[in-house]
């Protein structure tokens, strides 16, 4: 019996419609950007599977650091105890995040970062004694699948059958270069009306939004806003975070940092799941008192667990590395040639790109799970090469150690696809 065979009986798969796509491929190795299913035939992972493994699978720094820790220290509990990988991350993370963070709180998976950064909005302003409970993101914002996550997230299509339990929210639209002073206007009503605690947002790309981006300097103006009115910004950097954006992160394209940053995916290379929730120390403060209900009382069992705290620290490593910020020019050099030449196709509608992150529309429409998407991705698949649309947007976010001839494959089966259509 095959793999994919012996799936189908226990095995329920995330954002799937089992009765409509019954079949998973079976992937038995992976290494750099190739992917290899069961059968042997090999696939380009032009998505890093999910943006988290920009440094290629099983890269062999990650994997070898990784191997020596754990002979000496596999797990413990972070309540109450310490260890040096968590305590050289802190300080490797500190040089490269924006210059007002200053602590870091560890979980599991970037739903859960996000959950614990509204947490840090609500009870901040408790703390100090004001009772804030409204929160504000963007609309088509994606945060997560937990309850607080999914409150400031805008997709339906995922959070339809929860609407009712969530978090109080309100909803602005993305900066596009025209609309700020409506934005302002938006917010200034949300703050006359609501006791706002927190703005929750995706900084200049909005990822399950079919890479939706919008401008640093409209954000910006968003972001003073909110400070001005001592509204807690939560930038979601779980998905531009490491490098995607052509800086280490989002947020540094930004005159405004943030106050809580929440990271994940890219953070340990793909290797292991660890996520992070950093704030600058105004934020750790008003947490800090002899009163033990002022504390977070939020905690994981795998919270920065060593060697996940190991694959993180190597993995920073690399991307501090010549040869990757030399790798990650490149590549942005190669995607704006590519954007060149495709913007003329008669079936796209439109491109854009911010740093490694390009994307193109195309002038067809398209359901976001439907079965021409579905065509598009089996087409892909037999091509060799693993991208994974949203609707009608084909997007490419490859390793940073994806080859220049398996880059060009990928443009080459994008145009391949756009005559099928």
């Amino acid at each position: 019996m095959t793999l994919k065979e012996r799936d189908k009986k226990h095995l329920w798969h995330p954002l799937t419609q089992h009765k409509l796509h019954p079949d998973a491929i079976a992937i038995t190795k992976a290494k750099d950007c190739i992917l290899t299913d069961e059968n042997g035939n090999e696939y380009i992972d032009a998505i890093a599977s999910w943006y988290t493994c920009m440094y290629g699978h099983c890269n062999d720094y990650i994997t070898s650091r990784v191997s020596n820790q754990m002979q000496q220290l596999d797990q413990v509990v972070f309540s109450g105890f310490t260890h040096e990988p968590a305590i050289k991350l802190s300080e490797a993370l500190i040089e490269i995040l924006p210059e007002n963070q200053n602590k870091l709180f560890f979980s599991d998976n970037g739903s859960s970062s996000v959950e614990i950064g509204i947490k840090m909005a609500l009870q901040y302003h408790f703390n100090r004694g004001e009772k804030r409970n409204t929160l504000i993101a963007f609309e088509d914002g994606f945060h997560g699948d937990t309850f607080g996550a999914m409150s400031v997230s805008g997709l339906s299509v995922y959070n339809g059958p929860f609407a009712d339990f969530f978090l109080n929210v309100k909803r602005i639209p993305t900066p596009n270069g025209k609309n700020l002073q409506t934005i302002i206007t938006s917010l200034e009503n949300i703050i006359g009306h609501n006791k706002v605690a927190g703005f929750v947002y995706e900084p200049l790309v909005q990822g399950a939004a079919a890479m939706s981006m919008h401008c640093a300097a409209d954000l910006d103006e968003i972001l003073k806003f909110c400070k001005k009115h001592s509204i807690i910004t939560v930038a979601d950097e779980v998905m531009t975070g490491f490098g995607k954006t052509g800086k280490y992160f989002a947020s540094l394209h930004l005159e405004s940092k943030p106050d809580v940053m929440c990271l994940s995916k890219a953070l340990t290379g793909g290797l292991l799941p660890m996520a992070l929730t950093t704030c600058s120390q105004d934020i750790y403060d008003a947490f800090y008192s002899d009163d033990l209900s002022k504390g977070l009382f939020h905690g994981h069992t795998y919270s920065a667990n060593p060697l996940a705290c190991t694959a993180a620290l190597a993995s920073i490593d690399l991307l501090k590395s010549e040869t990757i910020q030399a790798n990650i020019k490149t590549i942005i050099k190669s995607h704006e040639a590519f954007g060149q030449k495709i913007a003329q196709h008669h079936k796209v509608k439109s491109i854009r790109q911010t740093g490694i992150i390009f994307a193109l529309d195309l002038d067809i429409k398209m359901e976001r799970y439907g079965n021409l998407r579905d065509k598009l991705f089996n087409f892909f698949m037999n091509k060799g090469v693993f991208l994974r649309p949203l609707g009608n947007t084909i997007y490419i976010q490859a390793p940073y150690t994806i080859a220049e001839k398996q880059l060009n494959k990928v443009y080459e089966v994008i145009e391949d696809a756009l005559e099928i259509l």
